[in-house]
């Protein structure tokens, strides 16, 4: 049987596998690591040129533009992943061999695909809706731009299909892409990478692990730890800026470019006075490698108190896999996830959330690594992506065998 044969379109902003923040782009590295090993021919359209697990990467954009991911259009940031789709679709016509393409780029890939998948010499393709999900009338009412309108245009019969990574995603997702959306594929990572520290090795500190947004509710963990004079550690960018150092500088500055930048203002406005008046409370900058593994696996929990309805949430299966137990709040994909009084905590309300805090040492860490290693492993997901792509390959054909 011939191997299937996969053109995998990674985003422009970071190199694949990224050392620091990346949620995509970690995704990526363990689906392509994982559809190696079950004999699938990937190459990979990215930045750099190198091999990755035994996989090829094209140089499409030749360095990370992670500095330009938060710009608006207006400010020379969209052509950055029109170009790179688009130069990707160029190699992938060329070689002509490719049996289906596979895209993560935020509505630019499907924007594209939607007309070019399934034409001369490009195969058919999906994307992986990793967020953000549909808008909501109350957002739309609230003055943010519907992005409805976008989902609604690239429905129909042609041959690029979708894949949300949860139930929950897939239910907001407008009726009128039905006809392209295959079955959810949850995110993943491989178990091994992540080490396991159990109760004995924890130490006295709650941690959050995520960008800087008002919708990770990184605030309300700030207060909450501050109320109870209970040890914070809170990781993650902030707009772009990656250490303690830089954002001290820039937030000493008041012509600071950042200042424009509502998650730099959110940060702040709403989170760093906790971090100036509690010295119990630190930010501890993006981090990765070694750091990052021993950030999360000594922690008492991950505070996870997202004020939106979050597709998945990479941190929240890290932590979970260090035998770290989450105390998140019961929206989005969170019960996908955490399965109560289990491998964590799903609050209703913030009164809930603060007794739930409380309580983590109820959570057996050894039940927080197997629910990784059964629901969320990366031979799972690559195992169920095989399958969409074969669906995506059958219900081409058959469109264009009705089209004739």
């Amino acid at each position: 049987m011939q191997r299937l044969r996969i053109a995998m379109i990674a985003p422009p902003w970071l190199k694949v596998p990224t050392e620091g923040y990346g949620g995509v782009e970690r995704v990526i590295d363990s689906l392509v690591r994982e559809l190696v090993k079950l004999d699938v021919d990937v190459e990979i359209f990215g930045v750099g040129k190198r091999k990755l697990h035994g996989a090829l990467v094209h140089n499409v954009t030749k360095s990370e533009q992670f500095a330009h991911i938060l710009k608006p259009m207006y400010d020379f940031a969209l052509p950055i992943p029109i170009a790179h789709v688009l130069c990707a679709l160029q190699l992938i016509q060329a070689d002509g061999t490719f049996d289906i393409i596979h895209d993560h780029n935020y509505f630019i890939g499907p924007a594209i695909l939607a007309y070019a998948a399934g034409t001369e010499h490009i195969p058919p393709a999906i994307h992986t809706i990793h967020g953000p999900p549909p808008t909501t009338d109350r957002m739309v009412a609230e003055g943010v731009p519907d992005n409805r309108l976008f989902w609604r245009a690239v429905d129909g019969d042609n041959s690029c299909f979708f894949v949300s990574i949860s139930d929950a995603m897939r239910r907001s997702m407008p009726r009128e892409l039905s006809l392209n959306m295959l079955d959810t594929v949850h995110n993943a990572l491989e178990v091994d990478d992540f080490p396991f520290v159990d109760q004995q090795g924890k130490r006295d500190y709650f941690i959050t692990l995520a960008r800087f947004a008002e919708d990770k509710g990184q605030h309300i963990a700030a207060r909450l730890c501050a109320k109870h004079h209970y040890r914070l550690r809170m990781a993650g960018t902030v707009a772009t800026i990656a250490t303690g150092r830089k954002l001290l500088l820039e937030l000493a500055n008041p012509l600071s470019r950042y200042r424009n930048d509502y998650d730099f203002r959110y940060y702040s406005d709403r989170v760093f006075p906790y971090v100036l008046h509690n010295p119990r409370i630190t930010y501890s900058g993006s981090v990765s490698g070694k750091q990052k593994m021993k950030f999360i696996s000594e922690a008492k929990a991950l505070l996870f108190p997202i004020t939106w309805e979050e597709p998945f949430g990479m941190a929240v299966i890290e932590a979970l896999a260090c035998g770290t137990p989450v105390v998140a709040m019961k929206r989005g994909a969170m019960p996908e996830i955490i399965e109560h009084g289990v491998n964590g905590f799903l609050a209703n309300d913030e009164n809930e959330f603060e007794a739930y805090m409380a309580r983590v040492g109820e959570i057996d860490p050894a039940a927080c690594r197997e629910s990784v290693e059964e629901k969320f492993s990366g031979k799972r997901m690559a195992e169920k992506y095989i399958e969409r792509y074969k669906t995506a390959i059958q219900l081409a054909k058959k469109h264009r065998t009705t089209e004739r």
